[in-house]
């Protein structure tokens, strides 16, 4: 994805992989496969593998410029954290893109989760001398409280289920007082704001950017492929709450069909920007290029 640029505001993705991930039938329970690949025909090329009949899924941060501050939304899954496969794939790609974007550690001033699965939170910590720390020494954590308070009780309580990494990726935050957690008002100036979107998980949020008349959303994990504009129905394997999500979604996709909002889906591969227009009972996904 090219730099963005929203009034006074530029964003800029950070790649951490990209290409085929999974098929359809595995990450959509409610997938049909006869209604499914006719859908795959049609949308761009970039978003289906034909050959391996698999998603093209990207991995990638969002760094957002304001004019007072460099902010980091999701940040991937992070070096050193035991992830089994397919999770255990080279993580130094995002390191390199990240010096490639003339960024620095320090030069963070805070980072968002959208939400908090072990995919958009991973590059919070870094492992030095046996200790998870925060990567960004001088960045603000923000976490909104309902999503934060979910998996710290999930730990808590003994559980772990698929994408908890509360104990690697929030807890060390927190104990290096660069934590804060916020609500759905929270603003961190004019150009950055919340829009709650639960479902994918119990606080998930997508992140609202305004600047001198123009609007981009980084939509997180509401929707992870060009299907689900298509079939908002269709929800997927790492959903909380499938009729939360699914509800989102459509909301969401009410909201902005036929506005000139750019969208930002973390897991859409480049030019990942695009914008929704309303096609029969569902939603169009148009890449700006």
């Amino acid at each position: 994805m090219r730099t963005l640029t929203i009034g006074d505001v530029t964003i800029t993705s950070i790649i951490e992989r990209d290409g085929p991930w999974r098929t359809p039938e595995a990450m959509f329970p409610a997938y049909d496969p006869v209604i499914g690949r006719e859908h795959l025909r049609t949308l761009a090329p970039e978003v289906y593998d034909p050959v391996s009949g698999r998603m093209v899924i990207t991995y990638q941060t969002f760094v957002v410029r304001t004019p007072c501050h460099t902010v980091l939304v999701d940040t991937c899954t992070g070096d050193h954290k035991g992830y089994p496969a397919p999770m255990d794939f080279d993580k130094q790609p995002w390191l390199d893109n990240f010096a490639k974007a003339g960024l620095r550690f320090d030069d963070i001033t805070h980072v968002f989760c959208t939400h908090l699965h072990i995919d958009h939170c991973g590059w919070n910590t870094v492992l030095r001398d046996g200790r998870w720390v925060p990567t960004f020494p001088k960045a603000k954590y923000i976490f909104h409280k309902t999503e934060y308070a979910a998996w710290e009780a999930l730990t808590r309580e003994g559980k772990n289920p698929p994408g908890n990494v509360w104990t690697y990726n929030c807890r060390p935050i927190v104990e290096a007082g660069q934590a804060l957690l916020v609500d759905d008002t929270y603003a961190l100036d004019d150009t950055f704001t919340l829009i709650p979107t639960p479902g994918h998980s119990p606080g998930h949020c997508c992140v609202d950017i305004h600047s001198k008349g123009q609007r981009a959303v980084v939509t997180g994990d509401l929707m992870h492929h060009a299907l689900q504009c298509r079939m908002p129905e269709l929800y997927t394997i790492f959903d909380t709450d499938t009729a939360a999500g699914i509800q989102s979604r459509r909301r969401f996709f009410e909201t902005v069909a036929g506005t000139p909002a750019i969208l930002l889906p973390v897991h859409f591969p480049s030019p990942t920007a695009g914008r929704i227009t309303t096609l029969g009972t569902g939603f169009e996904y148009t890449f700006v290029r």
